[in-house]
C-alpha cells in the first residue's frame, strides 16, 4: 500500500510516498515558491534520483500536479498510476478542541479546520488548501488530516504519566 503525505505551507509543500509494506520512502522533497518568481520542485527517489525542476508554479494545484506528472513520468517515476496511491495524509497545524486524533476528511471536518483557522492563520488555510487541490485531483482517494495538537496532547499526557510515577 502506498501512501501520499503533504505538508502545504504558504508558498511551499513538503511531500513523501511511502510505501507501507515495508515502510520504505520511494520519493520525497519539496515545492518552494509556489506564487513567486523562480519557484521550482524538489525530488528525490530510494533508487537514488535527485533532480530539482524549475518551473513557474503559480498555485498549490499547479505545484502538486507537476508533482504526479514527475511521480508517474518514464524517465524518473516510482508509480504507474496514481490508484496505488491509497491514501493522502496531511499535516494539519491546528486541530483545536474538536480533533484530538487523525480524522478521515469529509465535508464537515473540512468546514471545521476552515472555522478555526483564525488559531494558526499562516498554517491552516494553507493546510486547507492542500486538502482541497489533492481532493480535487484524487477524488477517489481517501485523505486524513493529521493535527500537531493531537500529537501534542499526547505528549502532554504522557509527560504527566512519566511524572507521576
Amino acid at each position: 500500500m502506498k501512501i501520499f503525505v503533504i505538508n502545504c505551507g504558504s508558498s511551499s509543500l513538503k511531500y513523501k510516498l511511502f510505501d507501507m509494506r515495508d515502510e520504505d520512502v520511494l520519493a520525497e522533497g519539496i515545492i518552494e515558491r509556489i506564487g513567486i518568481e523562480n519557484s521550482f520542485l524538489k525530488y528525490e527517489t530510494k533508487e537514488g534520483t535527485d533532480i530539482k525542476i524549475e518551473h513557474e508554479i503559480p498555485t498549490h494545484k499547479e505545484g502538486i500536479e507537476l508533482l504526479i506528472e514527475t511521480l508517474l513520468s518514464d524517465e524518473h517515476g516510482v508509480l504507474e498510476n496514481m490508484d496505488e496511491i491509497k491514501a493522502v495524509g496531511h499535516r494539519v497545524a491546528h486541530g483545536g478542541e474538536k480533533f484530538a486524533h487523525s480524522t478521515l476528511i469529509d465535508d464537515e471536518v473540512m468546514k471545521e479546520i476552515g472555522d478555526i483557522s483564525d488559531l494558526a492563520p499562516l498554517h491552516n488555510p494553507a493546510n486547507l488548501m492542500g486538502i482541497e487541490v489533492c481532493e480535487e485531483l484524487m477524488p477517489e482517494t481517501p485523505q486524513v488530516a493529521v493535527f500537531d495538537t493531537a500529537f501534542h496532547q499526547t505528549t502532554r499526557r504522557s509527560i504527566y504519566l512519566c511524572s507521576s510515577l
